[in-house]
């Protein structure tokens, strides 16, 4: 039973659409986005660790754990639109 369900489950996994630009430019929208709302909603920017690197100026003021916090959500609301997007067959 146990080992049926899991077969079954393996071979019914949805189809993921291949890389190709619109999936680059999908998931870079959604991290600029998500960075975007960030740099308004982080109440006290700049806390933690400074950057190693001068960035321009969209990030001002963000330090390490702002850039990993959006840039983690962004990827997560970036896959969640590739896979959306790709099971609608808009992709």
């Amino acid at each position: 039973m146990l080992i049926s369900s899991l077969t079954l489950l393996a071979t019914t996994y949805p189809s993921t659409p291949e890389w190709s630009i619109k999936v680059a430019l999908i998931m870079i929208t959604c991290n600029l986005f998500v960075i975007a709302i960030g740099r308004s909603a982080i109440q006290k920017q700049g806390v933690g660790p400074a950057l190693p690197v001068a960035l321009p100026g969209l990030f001002e003021g963000f330090g390490v754990a702002e850039l990993l916090a959006t840039a983690s959500l962004g990827h997560i609301l970036g896959a969640g639109m590739i896979l959306g997007l790709g099971n609608a067959g808009l992709l």
